[in-house]
């Protein structure tokens, strides 16, 4: 997928590469050997050329001093779920454009979400140097709270660092949309989520536009119809788009991907 001359070069040149991988689990086995071997050389700091006992043992305490000040904080994950529908059947609806967007991240980053876990496909991996983990709770959308809300509890992962994904009937086709909080709006899958989460609504989301349905057509089977072609250019451009947004999110902060998100102009005004 290709990034739009209209994203801004100043905030994607910086994450065209993940350099430091410090894995979540066994899978990476050769960057978590790495990390073990520069923790162990680390516990055997160089000794000074002094015979005295004292002198050394002051300059090996120094030194142990000097590697734990300079030794990086570890960070605290991010949590990155799209809302949808498992099976064939919902595939490329509208319904499930929050599942769409976590596959183009993954894609994007080079994560894999083919494990099962918490009831969801589930990865891990990393966004520049900030560690993430991406979910699609395969619960069915009415009871998407039942996989995130365990997710959450089990690596106690702050609500502020939850970011979830998911269609917006309220918006415009195609137009994304960025807020630190809210409510369910209406949508059954937040609904779900923010019950798990004992009713706290301060966690941001990422709200997709899927436009209203024509005329007098059922909203429920408006959600449930498929893309046109012309839409999945739209929609491919957004995608990218919100790529973008969230790689500023979580290496930028919020307010500058929500600048980034809310000025951002449509596919025929960049073409």
């Amino acid at each position: 997928m290709k990034v739009s001359s209209c994203s801004a070069a100043a905030f994607t040149s910086s994450f065209a590469t993940n350099a430091l991988r410090f894995p979540f689990n066994n899978h990476h086995s050769s960057s978590l050997s790495f990390f073990c071997w520069k923790r162990s050389m680390s516990q055997f700091p160089i000794r000074c050329s002094s015979t005295s006992p004292s002198s050394s043992s002051a300059a090996d305490y120094s030194s142990m001093s000097n590697e734990s000040a300079i030794k990086p904080k570890q960070q605290q994950p991010w949590l990155i779920v799209g809302l949808g529908n498992p099976g064939k059947k919902y595939q490329g609806t509208r319904h499930n454009v929050g599942f769409e967007m976590v596959d183009a991240i993954a894609n994007a980053e080079g994560i894999s979400i083919s494990s099962v876990s918490f009831r969801a496909l589930f990865g891990k991996g990393f966004i520049g140097n900030v560690p993430v983990m991406l979910a699609k709770p395969q619960t069915f959308m009415n009871s998407s709270g039942e996989s995130v809300g365990a997710i959450v509890s089990y690596y106690k992962i702050p609500l502020k660092q939850v970011l979830l994904i998911y269609d917006d009937l309220d918006l415009p086709f195609a137009k994304l949309r960025l807020l630190p909080k809210g409510g369910h709006g209406g949508h059954n899958g937040m609904r779900s989520v923010i019950d798990h989460f004992k009713g706290i609504r301060d966690f941001p989301r990422l709200r997709v536009g899927i436009g209203r349905p024509p005329g007098k057509m059922d909203t429920v089977n408006f959600v449930l119809r498929p893309f046109n072609k012309q839409e999945r250019e739209e929609l491919d451009f957004t995608f990218q788009h919100g790529i973008d947004a969230i790689r500023i999110l979580l290496l930028e902060g919020f307010n500058r991907s929500a600048t980034f998100v809310n000025s951002a102009r449509s596919m025929e005004q960049c073409s």
